[in-house]
């Protein structure tokens, strides 16, 4: 009877760190379809695949299961909401193996994170020369107007909080103001932001739409709970993963991909989002 406990006790464990290491070094894709009365019928079927938080990940084949997933979901764009590299092990080239791939599959937007505004301005600024280089987009307090058709919708993104404090300072009221003035009046909108903690200074803006990461899914996830601890929330974030709606407003926030202060996740497998829009 002993011999058996501990044959079933070796067998839990081996299982419990199998489905561990799966879940710390493999790619997710979460799928959602988010409605909004306020879309142009024109991108029903509007396709956007986020990215967040890649912190130069290396684990196993990373990059490239995410560039062949991402290319079998055909979107229309590609997000990238911050943190694509980390500042504590800095690693340009990693994030640009990433970006190779995905600029291939179709136009590239992207944000700034907080590990972007740690960085030494040189270090930063050779990302975002080679990020042009590659024909990816970087909104940095800015719009474009994405078009299907005779219709448009707007696609602004802001930098960091952190970035915007290095350089002059951002207040929550500021960053209401500034993000109505970047979104064209009347339009049907969309936002990339890194942080989600904001989420209730976003729903008060005339954005439809907002795209974040940050939280990293709560980095340990508890069944029926939530995420347990996330940069800028503190224990159990109340922004932390997966969709936040009311009526014309949502936020969508990403567990991402890399890991920084914490090495390993718990259920908390890292994820591509692909976002599908419906009218």
């Amino acid at each position: 009877m002993k011999k058996r406990k501990k044959i079933i006790i070796l067998i839990c464990i081996a299982t419990f760190l199998v489905w561990m290491l799966y879940t710390n070094l493999s790619v997710a894709f979460t799928h959602y379809a988010i409605s909004f009365d306020s879309l142009p019928k024109s991108f029903e079927g509007f396709k956007i695949a986020h990215i967040s938080d890649f912190h130069n990940a290396k684990f196993g084949n990373a990059a490239e299961s995410i560039v062949d997933g991402i290319k079998e979901e055909k979107p229309d764009i590609i997000a990238i909401t911050g943190d694509l590299i980390d500042s504590s092990n800095i690693n340009v080239e990693v994030a640009l193996n990433l970006v190779k791939g995905l600029v291939e599959i179709a136009p590239c937007y992207y944000v700034t994170g907080n590990h972007e505004s740690w960085l030494d301005n040189g270090v930063y600024q050779i990302l975002e020369d080679r990020l042009t280089e590659y024909g990816v987009v970087i909104l940095r307090d800015s719009e474009v107007l994405l078009s299907k058709g005779d219709e448009k919708i707007s696609l602004i993104g802001v930098d960091d909080p952190d970035y915007a404090d290095s350089v002059g300072g951002m207040t929550e009221t500021m960053s209401i103001d500034k993000i109505n003035e970047l979104s064209s009046e009347g339009l049907f909108s969309i936002m990339l932001s890194h942080r989600p903690e904001y989420y209730r200074v976003y729903e008060t803006t005339d954005v439809n739409l907002i795209l974040s990461g940050h939280a990293h899914g709560g980095q340990f996830r508890i069944p029926f709970v939530g995420g347990l601890v996330a940069p800028n929330q503190g224990l159990l974030p109340e922004y932390d993963s997966g969709v936040y709606q009311e009526d014309e407003f949502a936020m969508v926030v990403s567990r991402g991909i890399g890991n920084s202060i914490i090495p390993v996740r718990f259920n908390n497998q890292p994820e591509v989002i692909i976002v599908e829009l419906r009218n």
